[in-house]
């Protein structure tokens, strides 16, 4: 096991024996087994690709694969065996298609001819051989960690394609590219610039995924709309729904519906309170608790049952609720139950079967439902106040959160910014202020949500199009980034970012530990990217340059 995909590694390093998230050394070298066998899967697909050809079933398997590789989504050994053994079976059927339209399939790389073996004992003597430090001393940390940006912006790149996927929303052409920027990889390449470049791909692969995922979200959910969410929960039975899968949401919703159950919300799913069509189903009350990292404290107050649909799960074990949290899609932790075909029955059971809550507490909401929709159909009146010195500065403020007390940054930015300035945020980040008294602006919240962290698509437009509105460039509108960094899914939006050249991201509380001081080097020189680091003066810098 060596493990560096997210800050969490033990805080701040790297993980060899057991991850921080509670991930065992063996979980650890199963998903690097299985990811080095899917840049093999996606060898043979690019191959075919490149003439033509796809297999629609290894399409769908790539993505949900990378998928249970992320941080705080699967934990269980049993599953990544099966997962072994299909890839293994989803090789072959990317080869097929390739032979069937004639590739070439000479000078193939080590992954798309390497077999690990399928029981245990040949699955851990294998383990070292798709170990990411394995190439350290032949190719040096800053060849890996360009490689590692690489493929953590995959994981988070497959994570959005397969919230996209579930909704019945893909495209060749985001398979074909991702297969690419995979078959690339699974060559080792050692080259500086090349992989750089590759990584700004993933940026624009990934921007495309997040533009797909927003139109499967619209499409079956409407636009979200401002809507005051209810924070605080009511008497009766009640489900607990986090994670980000809002499809998920919308079975629990129509098969627990006239059956007295409130729904709840949690973390990223809070702003699945704004979707119209989900709106629309009275029992669901609004959201239970705060951002990922507290959910051991949430979970264990929660007086029903609870239902993980994607990251960031952690053990639920520790605090005694794991008879009444059950698993579903990519996620999985052993010995808890999992849900298949969105069948949430013996989660309603469960539900059902607890007390929920005996009273109404306090009301208590917040505004959330500011998506492109909402803001651009307010367009004008934005830029009229720009324009009139109403708004002197945007902050877009955000990201993935998590438990290091440096995280306190982004909640003393927000309160510190000025009254003359909006604050745009998404993902779970968002709760380290969004319950705060930060007050308007011409009856417009100063916060505003725009949704989960694949809502950076909304945030992009909306700087894009006001940029667009006042004649010059997004680098040059007073709009000012504070970036919360996790995992895999924040890499893949912070390559988005870079590939559309924005700059002065002040990024943090602390950088990924696969980039190196040579491999930081290149990103602040070309893209000026700046830790983190004394609020008050990273505040002065940012009102200076604007």
């Amino acid at each position: 096991m060596y493990c560096v995909q997210c800050e969490q590694s033990n805080k701040g390093g790297c993980a060899t024996k057991v991850g921080s998230c509670g991930k065992t050394a063996d979980v650890a070298d199963m998903q690097d087994i299985l990811l080095r066998l899917m840049l093999g899967v996606s060898v043979y697909a690019d191959r075919a690709a490149r003439l033509g050809a796809r297999d629609p079933e290894v399409d769908a398997f790539t993505p949900y694969a990378w998928f249970t590789t992320l941080t705080n989504v699967n934990f269980d050994q049993s599953r990544f065996t099966v997962l072994i053994a299909r890839a293994l079976d989803m090789r072959e059927k990317a080869k097929a298609c390739a032979q069937a339209v004639d590739a070439d399939l000479s000078e193939l790389p080590e992954p798309a001819t390497w077999n690990p073996g399928l029981t245990q004992s040949e699955l851990v003597a294998a383990a070292p051989f798709a170990a990411i430090q394995r190439f350290m001393d032949r190719d040096g940390p800053s060849i890996v960690g360009l490689r590692n940006l690489i493929l953590y912006g995959l994981k988070g790149t497959a994570a959005y394609s397969e919230h996209a996927r579930v909704l019945g929303k893909e495209e060749a052409t985001i398979h074909a590219e991702f297969h690419r920027i995979c078959a690339f990889l699974g060559g080792d390449p050692t080259d500086t610039e090349a992989l750089l470049a590759e990584a700004l791909a993933i940026g624009a692969l990934n921007l495309k995924v997040m533009e797909l995922l927003d139109g499967a979200n619209t499409t079956r959910f409407g636009h979200p709309e401002v809507t005051m969410v209810r924070m605080t929960p009511i008497a009766g039975k009640a489900i607990l729904v986090s994670g980000h899968d809002m499809g998920d949401l919308e079975a629990i919703l129509q098969q627990s519906e006239g059956q007295g159950i409130n729904v709840y919300t949690h973390g990223e799913l809070l702003p699945a309170n704004a979707y119209p069509v989900l709106k629309k189903y009275k029992h669901l009350v609004g959201n239970y608790g705060g951002a990922w990292q507290d959910q051991q404290k949430d979970f264990a107050a929660f007086p029903g049952a609870i239902v993980m649909t994607s990251n960031c799960l952690i053990n639920p074990e520790i605090r005694g609720y794991q008879d009444r949290i059950f698993t579903a899609g990519p996620v999985g932790w052993n010995g808890l139950p999992h849900i298949e075909n969105h069948a949430f029955a013996p989660a309603i059971a469960c539900a059902l079967a607890l007390p929920g809550f005996a009273e109404d507490a306090p009301e208590k909401r917040i505004p959330a439902g500011f998506a492109r929709n909402t803001v651009m159909g307010v367009a004008e009146t934005l830029l009229d106040m720009i324009k009139q010195g109403d708004v002197k500065n945007l902050f877009l403020i955000g990201g993935c959160d998590g438990a290091r007390p440096g995280r306190n940054y982004f909640h003393d930015l927000a309160v510190a910014t000025p009254q003359d300035s909006l604050i745009l945020t998404l993902g779970c980040g968002k709760f380290r202020f969004n319950r705060e008294e930060l007050g308007t602006i011409n009856g417009i919240p100063r916060v505003l949500d725009m949704g989960q962290c694949n809502d950076a698509y909304s945030a992009i437009q909306v700087a894009v199009a006001v940029a667009g509105a006042l004649g010059c460039d997004v680098n040059d509108l007073p709009l000012h980034y504070g970036i919360s960094w996790f995992e895999q899914k924040a890499t893949a939006v912070l390559l988005t970012m870079l590939h559309l050249g924005l700059k002065k991201i002040h990024l943090g509380p602390t950088l990924p530990q696969f980039l190196t001081p040579e491999v930081l080097g290149i990103l602040v020189d070309n893209f000026d990217i700046r830790p983190t680091g004394d609020v008050r003066e990273d505040l002065a810098r940012m009102l200076e340059a604007a």
